[in-house]
């Protein structure tokens, strides 16, 4: 065994195979001297030498090999165990060995054999370093609060050198509470033991106990102070003050204040809180004690708080109060900050009207105003209502929420009270001046035109809103005005005309409809007087007569079958000459019988369909009517039914005229022929005259010779005669002058004219070229002298032997459309050698 425990110089594996069979002992050296663990393992594991295992276990220090030896499939492992717990390391001094070999029965999760073995190191060793040592100690509570709970409170009552906090904090969390206590207890942790008493074992009783105990202790007043948390958590508010106290702790004071609200224990809350301002500086703590004697009603402390020292946020205080309708308290708060508004509210719930109106003049607001004035109408107390109420009218926003607030309360009497106060006032705007009138309107409906009239242009300013109000209440006539002064005229007179009953008046109407800038509206109107005044209509169209469409008119009304009503309109315009105003005019006269009228508006007034109104009037049965259609027949140039219509009534005068302005003289003589089958001579005679210049004289004499009425038409053959020599002389005068004029120009002779036979000078034979000057006409149908042949119609008879420009040579017929004017179609011309001197009629 020496020489295997000192000599290097051998195979430590080989010797300790040759030696196993003969000695184990020998073989654990050789083993042990060559580091051959698994042999050595297996060597002492087969003979028994779990002593020397285990002590060459705990030397080596190898946490694989202790793996191997506690593993669970090793069927040794108890027996190795026994021998490492009782013999291997109670014989080590080493505590690093120790160290190691708990750390390997902690890997290898024996707590139970590691308690055994703590407990022979640290309970039952001998060695005065293992059995102080902290971490075996801290090792052995873990283990055993893991392994055996069981066996905690004996280990915490022997031992002495853990970790208490660490330790404690390990039994909370494996619910070793009794055990974390009695460490913190043991250990003079008082604060981590009661809270260990609150919070884990929730024994308030022990806790108070607990904390009596402690209460000369230097952590007796933070003792004290976890009681009266725990306390006011489980709501003992009382007993919470009153440890909170004790332990002269402000720090809880707003769960204090919170908890003695809730539970209603304001004399405990006063003490505390006096209590706490001494340690403390806080708002909320003097705020606190402020309303605290405010609630208990200790007016007399709160006066001396509050004129006191102190840094109460008075105003919050005192709208607690006022919430909380502690208005004499509030009153005093208010007060000792000047805040006049909060204190005039006060002063309002109190009934103290004369203070607040006092307190709202100086605070000047509108809502105090406005709250003072409400309180006042609320109780019915008018003496100051007015005061309040004018300066929150005063302010356009404000006035209509006050109006309503009077009306729902039936107050309207003083409303309108209040509202006409103020109309005088400086600051008055146009909202009160509507305001009333809306209030007029509603409940004084008789003062409300008044009211308008007077203050037109205040109520200007905001008139749809009262225009609204009086449509709502059927006040026409005030809507209409409303109208009138917005120059809204086109609303009012429509206003007028839909409610006439009530808004329509006849010389205010026709002021706004003049006004009016539509004008379909203006028809409207004449449609509106023509249903309801007819007798005015005439008087409408006057004063719209420069803007209105007289067509239009004639138009609309003829419609409604009512065109006599605006006759004296119609004659009026008939002026403009309007086709539809003329014919109005006419049918009037017609249906009237007024042939004068109807005669004067022909003549003067033109346009209107003359032919259809001939039409019309021919089959009157009035001769004055028919004289005048066969007139406008005349004036269309309608001859023959003009006359027609003229000889069926003897109105032969009005042929004739007729026959005369036609120019046509085949119309002129068959009036003669008219009359000569009427045997109507005188007639005759007449027609002669009239239409002298018409009626070819050979005709004439033609008819009144075959008709024997010659001497009927003597006085036109007289005439005839007469202007037919007058012309001759004139013609005769006329040559003689050109004759005399040619003599006295030596320097262009021209030929003196060959007198012809006729007794007119021959033209002179002018130059091949030159232009043959117009010949000297007579009258149409005028007779030639005796022994002379009248010259065709325009142009003189040729000389003898001359060819006369468009006559046929002697002898020939003359083709029908070349003979001259008067001679037929195929008359044959003169024979040859004709002189004319036989000339006769055709």
């Amino acid at each position: 065994e020496q020489f295997l425990l000192t000599n290097e110089c051998y195979q430590a594996l080989v010797v300790g195979k040759f030696c196993e069979p003969i000695d184990s002992h020998l073989a654990y050296v050789a083993y042990k001297r060559g580091k051959c663990h698994m042999e050595l393992i297996d060597v002492t594991n087969r003979y028994g030498l779990f002593k020397h295992q285990a002590r060459y276990l705990v030397e080596e220090q190898d946490p694989a090999l202790w793996a191997t030896v506690l593993s669970p499939q090793n069927e040794y492992r108890r027996s190795v165990i026994d021998e490492v717990v009782s013999v291997a390391l109670p014989e080590t001094k080493r505590a690093d060995l120790v160290s190691s070999t708990v750390k390997a029965f902690m890997i290898a999760e024996l707590p139970n054999e590691l308690i055994e073995l703590l407990e022979k190191i640290v309970l039952q060793g001998t060695e005065q370093e293992f059995r102080s040592n902290r971490n075996l100690q801290n090792l052995l509570l873990l283990t055993a609060i893991k392994a055996d709970k069981s066996r905690v409170m004996d280990y915490i009552n022997q031992l002495d050198a853990f970790d208490a906090p660490e330790i404690a904090e390990i039994a909370i969390d494996a619910d070793l509470f009794e055990e974390a206590f009695v460490i913190y207890k043991k250990f003079k942790l008082n604060v981590k033991a009661i809270q260990v008493l609150i919070k884990h074992i929730k024994k308030l009783e022990r806790a108070v106990d607990f904390a009596d105990t402690c209460a000369n202790s230097p952590d007796g007043k933070e003792v004290y102070s976890n009681l009266g948390e725990a306390q006011l958590n489980e709501g003992l508010v009382t007993d919470a003050i009153e440890s909170l106290m004790k332990a002269e702790d402000p720090s809880f004071y707003e769960r204090v204040v919170d908890s003695a609200k809730k539970g209603n224990a304001l004399d405990s809350l006063a003490k505390y809180l006096k209590m706490c301002r001494k340690k403390v500086r806080n708002e909320r703590v003097d705020s606190e004690l402020a309303y605290t004697f405010a609630k208990l009603g200790r007016l007399s402390e709160l006066d001396d708080f509050i004129n006191s020292q102190n840094i109460a946020r008075i105003q919050d205080v005192g709208d607690m109060c006022y919430r909380e309708a502690l208005y004499d308290a509030a009153r005093m708060l208010y007060a000792n900050i000047n805040n006049f508004a909060k204190l005039a509210s006060t002063l309002v719930k109190l009934q103290h009207f004369s203070s607040a109106v006092e307190a709202a003049r100086k605070a000047n607001s509108i809502q105090t105003w406005k709250e003072v004035n409400r309180a006042c109408v609320d109780t019915q107390d008018f003496r100051f209502d007015k005061i309040a109420g004018i300066n929150v009218i005063l302010h356009p926003d404000e006035l209509e929420e006050t109006c309503h607030y009077y009306e729902v309360r039936g107050h309207t009497n003083e409303l309108i009270t209040l509202l006409d106060s103020a109309l005088g006032l400086d600051r008055a705007h146009n909202g009160l001046f509507v305001e009333l009138a809306i209030i007029y309107s509603k409940h004084r409906p008789q003062k409300l035109m008044e009211h308008l009239k007077f203050w037109r242009k205040h109520v200007k300013e905001n008139i749809s809103k009262l225009v609204q109000v009086c449509r709502n209440n059927r006040q026409w006539a005030e809507v209409v005005f409303l109208h009138e002064i917005d120059n809204d005229y086109e609303k009012a007179a429509k206003m007028m005309m839909d409610h006439s009953v009530d808004a329509w008046d006849d010389l205010k109407f026709k002021e706004i409809i003049a006004k009016v800038s539509h004008l379909e509206l203006y028809y409207d109107a004449i449609k509106f007087y023509l249903d309801q005044h007819p007798d005015l209509i005439n008087d409408l169209l006057t004063v719209l007569s420069v803007r209105l469409d007289p067509a239009k008119v004639v138009e609309r009304v003829s419609k409604l079958n009512h065109i006599a009503l605006i006759k004296r309109y119609l004659i009026s315009v008939q002026e403009k000459n309007v086709s539809q105003v003329n014919e109005a005019l006419n049918e009037l006269y017609i249906e009237e019988e007024d042939y004068e009228s109807l005669r004067q508006s022909i003549d003067t007034y033109d346009n209107f369909d003359s032919v259809a109104l001939a039409r019309k009037l021919e089959k009157s049965d009035l001769l004055e009517f028919r004289r005048i259609s066969a007139r406008l027949y005349r004036q269309n140039k309608r001859w023959k039914q003009s006359i027609e219509i003229s000889k069926k009534d003897h109105m032969y005068k009005d042929a004739m005229d007729t026959a005369l302005q036609s120019g046509d003289g085949e119309i002129a003589e068959g009036l003669l022929d008219f009359f000569v089958k009427e045997d109507n001579k005188h007639a005759f005679a007449a027609c002669l005259f009239t239409c002298y210049e018409l009626v070819r004289p050979d005709y004439a004499v033609e008819l009144a010779w075959r008709n024997q009425i010659i001497d009927f038409a003597f006085p036109y053959l007289i005439q005839v005669l007469r202007e037919y020599t007058h012309k001759v002389d004139t013609l005769v005068i006329d040559s003689k002058k050109k004759i005399e004029a040619a003599q006295q120009q030596p320097s262009n002779p021209v030929p003196p004219p060959v007198p012809s036979s006729y007794g007119f000078p021959q033209p002179p034979i002018l130059p091949p070229g030159g232009l043959i000057p117009p010949p000297i006409m007579g009258p149409p149908g005028m007779m030639a002298p005796p022994g002379t042949m009248m010259p065709p119609t325009g142009g003189m008879m040729p000389p003898p032997g001359q060819m006369m420009v468009g006559f046929a040579p002697p002898g020939a017929l003359v083709p029908t459309g070349m003979a001259g004017p008067g001679v037929p179609p195929g008359l044959q011309a003169p024979p040859s050698g004709y002189t004319g001197d036989n000339f006769g009629f055709f």
